[in-house]
């Protein structure tokens, strides 16, 4: 899977929730079929995205606040991104 690839679907990860993005483990590595490295470069690639259109991330074991609950990242969890 090329960047561009990997680009276009956060795009349509972005559209189908604008408010709440999820990524997990099983969808990255397993699903996409990305190694351990390029699940790496594709987390840092869609983290500064987010950041620059106004998302706050969060990553595994990491505390946020969504819809007035207080959550933790799982385990299972590479990142979860809301919209502020």
């Amino acid at each position: 899977m090329t960047m561009q690839d990997l680009d276009n679907y956060l795009e349509k990860r972005i559209e189908s929730d604008k408010d709440f993005i999820r990524f997990t483990f099983y969808e990255i590595r397993i699903k996409q079929g990305l190694s351990e490295e390029e699940a790496r470069n594709f987390l840092s690639l869609a983290k500064n995205k987010l950041k620059n259109i106004g998302y706050n991330v969060y990553v595994t074991d990491e505390k946020y606040e969504y819809k007035d609950a207080k959550m933790t990242v799982q385990s299972n969890e590479l990142m979860i991104a809301t919209k502020e």
